[in-house]
Order: structure tokens, then sequence, then C-alpha cells
């Protein structure tokens, strides 16, 4: 079974509130080194409110000219202003991202007419591929699967969906819609990974693999030589630290802290106002991320040639 794991990258800032150019290629070099499938540039560990449209472009064009030809790069475009969107979306295409993913506009509720219309429109004015991402928990709206289907059938450059839900049975739904149609369908919590598979899935778009980009790699190469046995002991090391998302309403800081935990010269700073974690929240995600990895430590090694 082929699955990928794309990671959602974290954005490391300086005190200033900027991006940090060269911790940034710090991170970048550790997920590649560890063999991540892709990386989402600008999604929400990423905090790409914090950045202007100025700023998205400058910080697109950078992950482009330094990772670009490394791995698949995935842009997360998405804004309340459709003009935005639209001009990001089609920048990050003409630079050899492989998909502009967008968030629809999340302040005002769509309905499903309304989904259909924003996200056909925009598919239709860009100039490469557009994967759509379902977040209810930050849009305050689900993508449904028939608007999803609708959307599929009417352009040919949405190419998949990352279905970032607490109810993953919204997978198994927009997955048999979209059977046969070659559409990509991704988790946006790693624990929901094996499942998506099961549903038809393509794997995860996953948080966890900017801090543990070696054991999200083990597992998907155990999941592509079918060795099950070896996935599901990797799995519940995802579930054990998927308490990441459930610490704060943004995973960012605990994740660079992580990232710190494991040997990175970077600033865990976050973007305001979730500067101020709290030391006891941080201390668990940090004892945790050692259990996880102690625990990876004595599985017995991968099959060679693996």
């Amino acid at each position: 079974m082929h699955a990928k794991i794309i990671a959602p990258a974290i954005t490391v800032f300086n005190r200033d509130g900027k991006p940090d150019y060269e911790a940034n290629k710090a991170v970048i070099d550790f997920m590649l080194q560890n063999g991540v499938d892709g990386i989402l540039v600008l999604g929400s560990a990423g905090e790409f409110t914090a950045l202007d449209p100025a700023e998205k472009r400058r910080f697109l064009e950078f992950y482009a000219a330094y990772a670009g030809g490394r791995t698949a790069l995935y842009a997360g475009t998405g804004s309340d202003r459709y003009e935005d969107t639209l001009a990001l979306s089609n920048r990050a295409c003409q630079i050899g991202y492989a998909a502009a993913m967008v968030i629809g506009p999340y302040y005002f509720g769509m309905s499903q007419q309304q989904i259909f219309t924003y996200y056909d429109a925009l598919a239709k004015h860009l100039s490469g591929d557009l994967m759509i991402y379902n977040y209810p928990a930050r849009s305050g709206y689900s993508v449904a699967a028939q608007t999803v289907q609708r959307l599929v059938q009417a352009n040919p450059n949405i190419i998949g969906l990352k279905d970032t839900v607490s109810e993953p049975a919204h997978t198994s739904q927009v997955c048999r819609a979209t059977a046969g149609t070659g559409f990509q369908v991704y988790s946006g919590y790693d624990d929901q990974f094996l499942y998506n598979l099961s549903c038809g899935g393509a794997g995860s778009f996953g948080g966890l693999a900017n801090v543990i980009p070696d054991i999200w790699s083990d597992l998907i190469r155990a999941v592509r030589r079918d060795d099950y046995t070896r996935a599901l002991r990797l799995t519940p090391m995802l579930h054990k630290l998927i308490h990441v998302y459930e610490t704060d309403t943004s995973s960012a800081y605990l994740l660079k802290a992580m990232l710190v935990r494991r040997g990175l010269d970077i600033s865990p700073r976050a973007i305001f106002p979730f500067v101020q974690p709290d030391g006891a929240d941080v201390a668990r995600m940090e004892q945790l991320l050692q259990e996880v990895l102690d625990e990876y430590r004595t599985l017995p090694p991968e099959p060679r040639g693996n």
C-alpha cells in the first residue's frame, strides 16, 4: 500500500515576530533527513495568520528555493480575502509547489452552496492544483462529502483534501464519494492515519512529523511493505503524543519546544497571544516525547532493504 506523511511545518520566528530563515532551514533539514514525503508550508502549525500577504509570499519563495527539488511542497494560502488567497495560490503554483492548500473564509459561516461557489471559482482561476483544507474547528463549518464530490467533478485540478476532523467518519464519507477519481484524502490528525488508509485515504498531514519524522517515516515504510505488526507498534506512539493538540488551542509553541528537546537550536517563540504557555504543559509534553523516543529505541531494527 502506498501512503504518505506530509509534514505541516512549524515556522520559527525571531524576536521581532518575523520568520527566522536560518532557523527554518534547520527545521527543513531535520524533516527531510528523516524521510518525510512532503512539507506543507504555512498551515495551521506554521502560524500563517501572523504574516501579511507580502511576508507569506517571501516565505513561500524561500521554501521553494531551499527545499524545492528535495521533496514535494504544498502551500497554505487561505485567508479571509479571496483576492489574496488567489494571488498567493497562483504564485505558489508558479514557483513549483505541488498544490495550494486552502481553508475557506473563517469568519462568516458558509452554506454548502457557498462553499462550492468559493472553491469552484478559486479552482477555475488557479494556474495549478488545489487542495481543500477542511478544519471545522477553525473555519466554523465542514465541507460535506457531497460538496467535495461536486467540486471534484467540476474541477480536475482539485486533487485532494486535508480532513482535520474530530469525527473521522467524515473522512470515510469523502473517500466513498470520490472513489475512482484519483482524489487524495489525508487525515489532519496523526492518530487517524490507519483509519484513513482503511477508508481508501492517502495518508496524513500530521503535525507530529515536525518532531518525530523518523518514527513517522518508519511507520510509512512499514505500511508500504504490509508490515502491520510493526505499524501497530509504532502507531500508539503517535497516540501518546496526540495530547499536543489537546493542550492548547495553538500547538505551535509546544511543537517547537519539543524540537528543541530533540536538539534543534531554534526559538520556541509563538505568535501573540500564545506567547506564555504553561510551563507544566511544556514539561509534560517533553516528558511524553522522551518516553516515546525511549520506547522507539527498544524496537527491533527495520528489515534490511527498507
